[in-house]
């Protein structure tokens, strides 16, 4: 089929902002994710998004196999529809990723010429009210819609008055077999590469460096668990607002030079590697990739108990969950952690096992290919088992 994949965003150009933070949001990740995935199932997929930078081209095939068309500000209404009577017009089905407000117009071409339509939400931020705009009664009109987690069915339910019939919680899902699980002797040699002592702790944080993600509470808890395990070594992986940074490097002087901070990186999972505990203190989420990443690998989550987070991480299953400044909370069972290397084998384990059952790219895709082509008949819980 032919699939035109909306969203509102799609950053090709600026790797980051003026502050250092990393242009591409999650959603984005999603978007460029999915429509390989659907590529992949044997589909032809059009990106169609704002236009954010000048230089950029309005049409062009990215990475050799996604036709991306950039819309232009005001006009954005018209390109699409013209589009869609010309270079465009042998789709056969629309999937928006998020709320971008352009996208009203291809729900309205779908719903004349009878294509099906199908919404999903990644973060609860882009729930919208049924009765507050005509926009808003044109995303409650979609013939499917995609939650990445319970909260987000929830409000799709409560604020959009949307039929529960028409509602699958489909994770955006993540590449298990880049993400391996990490066996004990596989942590210890590679600890022993970087010169790290194989007996001592590793803290992991691997998101965005922003305080919506937690980064100044990841701080202060580091603060107190450096005086209990002064040879315990603390990872700062990912980009974000340099004034930040260099306050985790001040911290790391204060802390007898225990953090590392490597700012944006390509491959996280060697991080992964080198971690027996990951730490994710955010304060608002959708489905986290980071989570998802880090657990396929096997590491036990201390995490803020928060949206998607819940859906994930259970107590003394899969890790802990805490309020989300509570400093003292995620020492303690940091702590317990560190402390008890079997328990942390337990978690990670079963941690890997359950992301590798219900949120593989190997099974989440073809769930998501039924809901897209809408050949779905009977909505599907892909998080109804917990871990």
């Amino acid at each position: 089929m032919n699939v035109v994949l909306l969203i509102k965003d799609f950053a090709i150009g600026k790797k980051f902002d003026k502050s250092g933070m990393p242009n591409q949001s999650g959603g984005e990740r999603h978007g460029l994710n999915h429509a390989k995935e659907l590529i992949r199932l044997g589909h032809h997929v059009t990106i169609m998004a704002k236009k954010k930078y000048w230089f950029t081209k309005f049409r062009e095939l990215y990475d050799g196999c996604i036709d991306l068309v950039r819309l232009h500000g005001s006009i954005r209404w018209f390109e699409i529809l013209m589009c869609l009577v010309t270079t465009h017009r042998n789709i056969d089905a629309f999937y928006i990723i998020g709320t971008p407000k352009f996208s009203v117009w291809a729900i309205a071409y779908a719903k004349l010429t009878g294509k099906p339509v199908t919404l999903a939400l990644t973060g609860k931020a882009e729930l919208f009210r049924k009765d507050t705009s005509f926009r808003n009664r044109l995303f409650s009109s979609c013939d499917q819609y995609i939650a990445t987690t319970h909260e987000i069915y929830d409000g799709f339910i409560s604020l959009g008055h949307i039929d529960r019939r028409k509602i699958s919680i489909i994770p955006h899902g993540i590449d298990v077999h880049r993400y391996q699980y990490v066996k004990s002797v596989e942590r210890e040699v590679a600890k022993c590469n970087v010169h790290l002592d194989s007996s001592e702790p590793v803290l992991l944080f691997c998101a965005r460096v922003a305080k919506n993600k937690g980064i100044l509470v990841a701080l202060d808890v580091w603060k107190k668990l450096h005086i209990k395990y002064p040879k315990a070594t603390f990872y700062i992986v990912g980009g974000g607002e340099n004034y930040l940074l260099d306050q985790a490097r001040q911290v790391s002087l204060e802390c007898d030079n225990s953090i590392i901070v490597t700012g944006e990186v390509d491959y996280v999972e060697y991080y992964h590697r080198l971690a027996d505990v990951y730490i994710f203190p955010s304060e608002h989420e959708g489905l986290p990739t980071s989570l998802l990443e880090v657990m396929s690998s096997g590491l036990p989550t201390v995490c803020s108990d928060i949206g998607g987070c819940n859906d994930l991480i259970i107590n003394d299953r899969t890790g802990y969950r805490v309020s989300t400044t509570d400093v003292d909370s995620y020492v303690k069972y940091i702590s317990k952690l560190f402390d008890n290397s079997l328990l942390r084998y337990e978690l990670g384990r079963r941690a890997s096992e359950y992301v590798k059952t219900y949120c593989s790219y190997d099974v989440v895709s073809k769930e998501m290919e039924l809901t897209v082509t809408n050949q779905r008949k009977v909505p599907i819980d892909m998080l109804k088992v917990k871990p």
